[in-house]
């Protein structure tokens, strides 16, 4: 939990609500059909109980924050290209909203999904 002191009091941001600002840009994103589950035992924990933020992962680094984000990718767009957006959204979104510098934002494309034609 990253926190912040003005002459109101103190301002805590939670990992979760960092996670949520990024799994929202990133779901937002052009070219990103749906987030994967980072491991094995989030896939399974996510069959349990549905969390918003699966496939997001937020570290601070002493000032600074490091995202992690696992994505499922439209089938027939630049991979790169999306990869690069998402991350620039996320970066933009994460910084305009909570104040804080974002260090680095990795992208991990886990899959491609064909989207129905019909």
């Amino acid at each position: 939990m990253n926190s912040a002191t003005n002459t109101l009091g103190s301002v805590y941001i939670s990992h979760r609500s960092i996670a949520s600002i990024a799994c929202q840009s990133a779901l937002a994103s052009y070219g990103v059909v749906g987030l994967a589950a980072k491991n094995l035992a989030e896939s399974i924990s996510q069959v349990l109980v549905k969390d918003p933020i699966l496939g997001v992962e937020v570290a601070f680094d002493g000032a600074e924050v490091n995202i992690d984000v696992y994505v499922i990718v439209e089938y027939g767009t630049r991979i790169k290209s999306v990869a690069s957006s998402v991350s620039e959204n996320i970066k933009y979104q994460v910084e305009n909203t909570t104040g804080l510098s974002v260090n680095q934002v990795n992208i991990h494309v886990r899959g491609l999904r064909i989207s129905n034609t019909d």
